[in-house]
């Protein structure tokens, strides 16, 4: 009964969502078509989802177009990067665009994951999905932190977002796959909305 209600959930809440995100779509299309800015307005990204199932997540784009190259060209950069929990202080990564800053800062860059909950790839509430080198992080424990299906928002996000690194992100996650319920994705949802007001642990 859980999983068929948040399923429920998810479909109604990402076809309302995405009706809202369609105008905001079309204001970030004309930024994107000047200066630093100029490129796609959506980025996606390969990560591993329920059951080791890949697919693409989508975002707005808050980075320069071929963002990953450029990081790549930089091994001391990327060493930092992978150290970092995949993260970079923003004022050291030289992928992100000033108005991506924003995006980020403002988590107006996660809107297009609507269409991934819709899709089913994601759900509104759960662990976040990682890219597949972050798996390692997780050990032995690998396959129950994908035996559910990852969110737009989780419990790791309500708990500081980017300032909670490895490995206290892995229980963080793994403590949802534990207790996931009805009550605890409420809770959770109104923590992250806190938190995205607050622009806490965004970058």
């Amino acid at each position: 009964m859980y999983c068929f209600i948040k399923r429920l959930i998810d479909i109604i809440v990402s076809i309302i969502a995405l009706i809202f995100v369609a105008p905001i779509t079309l204001i970030i299309l004309v930024i994107d078509s000047f200066g630093d800015n100029k490129g796609p307005v959506f980025y996606k990204q390969r990560r591993i989802g329920k059951n080791h199932k890949p697919f693409y997540i989508y975002k707005y784009r808050s980075m320069v177009v071929d963002a990953e190259k450029k990081l790549k060209e930089n091994p001391r950069l990327y060493e930092k990067y992978v150290e970092n929990s995949y993260k970079l202080p923003p004022d050291e990564d030289p992928r992100i665009t000033k108005f991506g800053h924003f995006l980020r800062k403002s988590s107006l860059d996660e809107l297009p994951q609507f269409l991934n909950i819709l899709k089913g790839d994601m759900t509104l509430i759960g662990p976040r999905p990682v890219v597949e080198p972050e798996l390692e992080v997780y050990g032995n424990r690998v396959d129950k932190f994908l035996s559910v299906t990852p969110g737009a928002m989780g419990y790791w996000q309500a708990s500081g977002r980017s300032s909670i690194g490895y490995p206290e992100r892995c229980e963080l996650e793994l403590y949802y796959v534990d207790h996931a319920s009805l009550w605890f994705d409420c809770k959770i949802l109104f923590k992250n909305i806190i938190s995205i007001f607050k622009a806490e642990g965004a970058f």
